[in-house]
């Protein structure tokens, strides 16, 4: 069925490189995007079909343009509901796995045609191994010795077109010489020992309704993975190209566009299509500027299918094989993994699970499971949101994480702490958790200000909080009756509209209390800092009898007294012991 995967069948992928290109040049978005047969959807659904019927059987093909018409109405709906960014939990690490893995397999899966014996078709590594390993007895030098050359000549051409400009045109032009010089070999020696592709039908592909509907429950989860690979990749490639050309694409359309030519294909015994990243670095190249390029695609094509396919017959599957693993070649991505070694550890991991549980337990599991850790590591962060004690830097009104900026020094009695994410019932236990671990844990050694013994005030930054739930807001209540209870203060700093008027909504503002709400930290601090002044001068205050023998008037003069200090602290005018540096000095504001 498959030119990529099963050479001896390959009229359906023909056909899905005709009616499909057709159909996208009107209804897709991209301007380059050329759309097709691919490798890794070719094996997803060769293993597939393999397991349910023999790919001798027509049931084979009726299955692949089933699976066609499913892809493209998932698709089709993904685009019309809006729900591409479903796909985006896949990172990309995942996807480099797969692809490393599902590389490996598909070259081990054209061994067959370089040994010149059948292996099992698998899309697990051990099997495929054993099966290599076992028929040994059954090896042929001729198509092997072919295979390889034509193998070399491809790699050297890939090569030099890759490394230089002047000889680009090489990369293009392999897959064509490696069938051109496989061809008149086998017509000029006639070796009996190296098979064939044989008779392809000729002519146009007719209009016909999918069938064997009965199968549809057992096609879901390869449809799935189809659809998922097709938004990843040919998206992706859509809107790469998109920026490079200076327009912009729309992912919903683009998926539409897919979706309509996958079900219009299938109407013409095509099996999935999707965007192909070479053909379409190909249109780019070549200066393509619209769909037409596609239309040209398509004409040539069906050019093709009524006059060209008696020069078919006489393609040795050898070469074909050769061009599929030179292609697959460069699907191993052994140098990203280097890479996320060198940059982010959990992401090589995910890199190694999903090329590992792929290699070793077949793609369908190697996808959800790499999906899972993926998605598993996203809650973890979730759950567990990066918090950073914050301090002031010196000669500024600015806090930094104290980590980040040893420099930065923070006050005694006052606690400043940035939560940066949104605060929910995954992550407010934990949230509260460090809350009291930094009101236990306090660095007194860049601690500034009046000496006190504990916390008195916990300023929050929630800058960065773009949402508030429910279940964190009933523990932020819990949190203030915890505090009130041990005579601390909660600050809030700065929190967006919506959770200001979440907290709001939900009383948390006038618990609280509206004047613990400030819009920057320095503000918080600087009536934070006040109190802990006014604290720490308690002990030394006059006896409440000698405040009891002044005359209004001279508690008036007090009061006034004292209200003039507080201006003075928080505007910076008035002299402070260096050490505590509660504010600017006159000079630096």
């Amino acid at each position: 069925m498959q030119n990529w995967l099963d050479l001896n069948q390959y009229t359906d992928s023909v056909d899905s490189g005709f009616v499909p290109l057709f159909v996208y040049a009107i209804f897709g978005s991209s301007r380059q995007l050329a759309v097709g047969p691919v490798a890794l959807v070719s094996l997803l659904v060769s293993n597939v079909l393999s397991s349910i019927v023999d790919s001798s059987d027509e049931l084979y093909t009726e299955l692949a343009i089933l699976l066609a018409f499913m892809v493209g109405v998932m698709e089709c709906l993904l685009g019309l509901f809006r729900l591409g960014w479903i796909i985006r939990f896949i990172s990309h690490s995942v996807i480099s796995g797969f692809t490393t893995a599902s590389a490996i397999v598909i070259a081990l899966s054209q061994a067959k045609y370089f040994l010149g014996y059948s292996i099992v078709r698998s899309s697990k590594i051990v099997p495929l191994i054993k099966s290599i390993i076992s028929g040994a007895d059954g090896f042929s030098w001729p198509p092997f010795v072919m295979g390889s050359v034509i193998l070399a000549i491809l790699l050297i051409m890939k090569h030099l077109g890759k490394t230089r400009k002047s000889l680009r045109f090489l990369r293009a032009a392999g897959p064509l010489t490696a069938v051109l010089s496989g061809t008149i070999f086998v017509k000029i020696f006639n070796p009996s020992s190296i098979s064939l592709v044989g008779d392809i039908p000729q002519g146009l592909p007719s209009f016909s309704i999918p069938r064997a509907f009965g199968y549809a429950t057992s096609l879901i989860p390869t449809a799935l993975l189809i659809t998922g690979v097709a938004i990843l990749e040919s998206v992706g490639i859509a809107k790469a190209l998109a920026a490079k050309n200076g327009y912009e694409l729309d992912s919903n359309q683009e998926l539409f566009g897919l979706g309509v030519a996958n079900i219009f294909g299938s109407f013409f015994s095509a099996y999935p299509t999707t965007g192909s990243f070479s053909r379409s670095a190909v249109n780019h190249e070549s200066g393509a500027k619209s769909g037409l390029s596609g239309i040209v695609m398509g004409v040539l094509m069906g050019c093709a299918l009524l006059f060209m396919t008696p020069l078919f017959e006489y393609i040795p599957q050898c070469a074909l094989a050769a061009i599929v693993i030179s292609a697959v070649i460069g699907l191993v991505d052994y140098e990203e993994a280097i890479f996320l070694w060198g940059v982010n550890k959990k992401d090589f991991l995910l890199w190694t699970i999903t090329s590992t549980t792929t290699l070793f337990l077949g793609i369908e599991i190697g996808v959800l499971v790499g999906v899972g850790v993926s998605l598993a590591f996203v809650i973890h962060e979730s759950a567990n949101p990066h918090i950073a004690v914050l301090g002031r830097l010196p000669g500024t009104t600015v806090y930094r994480n104290t980590q980040q900026y040893p420099e930065a020094y923070t006050y005694n009695g006052i606690v400043i702490v940035r939560i940066d994410a949104p605060i929910y019932f995954a992550n407010i236990s934990y949230i509260k958790d460090r809350l009291r671990e930094y009101e236990v844990e306090v660095d007194r050694s860049t601690s500034r200000g009046p000496e006190v013994e504990r916390i008195y005030f916990v300023i929050i930054e929630m800058a960065p909080v773009t949402y508030i739930d429910s279940s964190a807001v009933q523990a932020l209540k819990d949190l203030h009756q915890e505090y009130k209870l041990r005579d601390i203060q909660i600050a809030i700093s700065n929190p967006n509209r919506e959770v200001l008027m979440t907290l709001s909504r939900a009383g948390v503002v006038d618990l609280i209390g509206k004047e613990w709400y400030f819009v920057r930290v320095h503000d918080a601090v600087q009536v934070c800092l006040q109190h802990v002044q006014s604290l720490k001068e308690i002990p030394r205050a006059a006896d409440p009898s000698s405040e009891e023998r002044l005359s209004p008037f001279q508690r008036l003069i007090k009061q006034r007294a004292e209200d003039s200090s507080v201006a003075e602290l928080e505007s910076g005018s008035r002299d402070i012991d260096p050490q505590l540096e509660p504010l600017l000095s006159r000079k630096s504001s």
